[in-house]
């Protein structure tokens, strides 16, 4: 009764529609969960993605991989409007789906050369619940489906200012490069570190700054490099649908080759490798028949009565 009251005295005008301060609250909670049959890299790997994003819900496995609308009522159930779902098949290939939930639009891609926090070392850490910088290649903004992608990633991967469990602070970056027709993202430390001893040739010209710098009061500089974090993992692009987990197909990928193309066809690639010795092997014991050059167990064969060797002998 409390939420329809609400719904009600904002419609008799007692509230303003817009926020109090004039500045609009970005409201944006991902629903993170998976298929049946991941295998534990793909779980570790949805764990590290869980923890940079703070205003994430990790939800139980998905039962069913046919009917992904249901995705659409977990959703709502807990108050999420993006939805990420890491789909598992034949246990060696991952997909992954993004969602804007529940009007779509909704992306389907292939997931390669995934890489884990655990399995890198590297050197790089951040704060857990911070806020990243997300850095886009400007090939973003070329073509209509890209940009697509690129406001999706916004949504999910941005974490609003001020959300659950988020931190005031910004010490990562993300990094979305194209490359190959896939999607490379990759996770980087901000380090600031002070600046390096200047050279004896850059010793006046290091003084002159340090007398400016103590005219104007600035502080001392510092050198900002990045530092990889991790996870890695590059996205191919398949498909993307106009509503949320279906819908018309407002984009097809039709560069995309199928995992289970690619080992069929390796697997008729060593069938043919093989057909091509049996075939060769056939015709040398054929071609030694002929000469007479084929022995049974080691031992001569037998002489025929009737051959030609032995009439006109």
């Amino acid at each position: 009764m409390a939420s329809v009251y609400k719904s009600l005295s904002k419609t008799n005008g007692s509230k303003e529609d817009g926020p109090a301060n004039g500045v609009k609250k970005n409201k944006q909670r991902v629903l993170i969960l998976s298929s049946r049959g991941i295998t534990y890299r793909h779980r570790h790997l949805l764990n590290d993605l869980a923890s940079l994003l703070p205003h994430g819900r990790k939800d139980a496995k998905l039962d069913t991989k046919s009917k992904l609308y249901q995705l659409n009522e977990l959703a709502e159930l807990y108050n999420c409007n993006n939805v990420f779902f890491f789909e598992a098949r034949k246990g060696k290939d991952l997909y992954l789906w993004m969602s804007k939930a529940p009007n779509g639009p909704t992306v389907k891609m292939h997931m390669q050369n995934l890489h884990t926090m655990e399995e890198l070392h590297f050197t790089g850490n951040c704060l857990k619940g911070s806020r990243p910088i997300l850095s886009f290649d400007s090939k973003f903004d070329t073509e209509p489906h890209l940009r697509v992608l690129k406001e999706l990633f916004l949504h999910i991967f941005g974490v609003p200012k001020g959300a659950r469990k988020s931190k005031p602070f910004v010490d990562h970056v993300m990094g979305f490069t194209l490359a190959d027709g896939k999607i490379w993202i990759r996770n980087y430390q901000i380090n600031e570190t002070e600046a390096s001893k200047v050279t004896s040739a850059d010793v006046e010209e290091g003084l002159k700054k340090k007398e400016k710098r103590d005219k104007t009061g600035g502080g001392k500089e510092t050198e900002i490099s990045l530092v990889e974090i991790g996870p890695r993992f590059v996205l191919t692009p398949i498909v993307i649908q106009e509503g949320s987990f279906g819908g018309p197909i407002i984009y097809e990928n039709k560069e995309f080759v199928s995992p289970n193309q690619v080992r069929s066809e390796i697997r008729l690639k060593k069938a043919g490798r093989y057909n091509a010795r049996a075939e060769q092997g056939i015709e040398r014991l054929a071609k030694k028949g002929e000469l007479g050059l084929r022995t049974s167990g080691g031992r001569a064969p037998k002489k025929d009565e009737l051959d030609t060797a032995e009439l006109f002998a």
